[in-house]
């Protein structure tokens, strides 16, 4: 069994994101044209198309970052169309991005220590009225983020500035963050941008040890395919702002209809 395969039954119920029939037009120009598409619950679903296809498009209406023109999306059940990030987050729709997004000036084991909401401490009555509880909140977010940085074997980093990790240090630091909160879903945008080979393969088994370990769900947009072919099951590929093929990889990469929407190459010369 492949890491994104859990053998689930194909039922709605086990649709973590359910995109129904999404369109996204800037000015004249349709980026996304009535596309549907899902991720199943405990898969490591892979987004992949060429320049242009409306993949980061419908990416980022799933993320909340932009709203689409028409459609819904459905996440866990629940209509979440045109929610926002913060509102997503609070429900279990968590994002990394391509250029990680860390507190520089703080050390890594405290930028995890700032994901959980609603910690006592953040406010200031709590701290006259009721030290206890802002103490025992504290001492049990730092164990669980002591617990993501052994998980990511990243203790010897732990007391570093952010700002100073490497550009693969920070997207294992980004990856921890999403194991902060009780995440239904992680949405990987780009996690092989800017990462070295070595760090890359320490990345992509953490990813493999979070699904299948932890029953991570991901929903994954990537460049490097041969990463996709590693991490994903199934695959979707989007072309001229629709989805035009989903399956294993080894399925993705020998359709001819595909090379051509990737290279421009008639079908009867591949």
């Amino acid at each position: 069994m492949t890491s994104g395969t859990r053998g689930l039954p194909d039922l709605s119920s086990d649709l973590v994101i359910d995109v129904r029939n999404v369109s996204k037009r800037f000015g004249g120009l349709t980026a996304v044209n009535n596309c549907s598409l899902s991720v199943q619950r405990g898969s490591i679903t892979g987004l992949i198309g060429p320049n242009g296809a409306g993949k980061s498009t419908l990416f980022n209406m799933v993320a909340g970052t932009i709203a689409p023109d028409s459609g819904q999306v459905i996440f866990d059940g629940q209509d979440v169309t045109g929610w926002q990030p913060h509102q997503l987050f609070r429900i279990g729709m968590l994002r990394t991005f391509q250029i990680a997004h860390e507190f520089s000036q703080m050390t890594a084991l405290e930028n995890l220590m700032m994901v959980p909401g609603d910690q006592p401490g953040e406010h200031l009555s709590s701290t006259w009225f009721r030290p206890r509880l802002v103490r025992s909140r504290e001492v049990e977010v730092r164990k669980k983020a002591l617990d993501v940085i052994d998980f990511l074997k990243l203790g010897h980093v732990r007391n570093e500035l952010a700002g100073n990790l490497s550009g693969g240090q920070k997207k294992l630091l980004e990856l921890g963050r999403t194991m902060m909160v009780d995440a239904k879903v992680v949405l990987l945008d780009e996690v092989a941008a800017g990462v070295n080979k070595t760090l890359l393969n320490d990345l992509a088994s953490n990813i493999e040890r979070m699904n299948r370990e932890l029953d991570y769900t991901f929903f994954v947009i990537e460049h490097d395919m041969d990463l996709i072919g590693r991490l994903c099951d199934p695959v979707i590929v989007m072309a001229q702002g629709e989805k035009i093929a989903e399956g294993p990889m080894a399925d993705i990469r020998a359709n001819p209809a595909i090379v051509e929407a990737y290279f421009g190459t008639p079908v009867e010369a591949v």
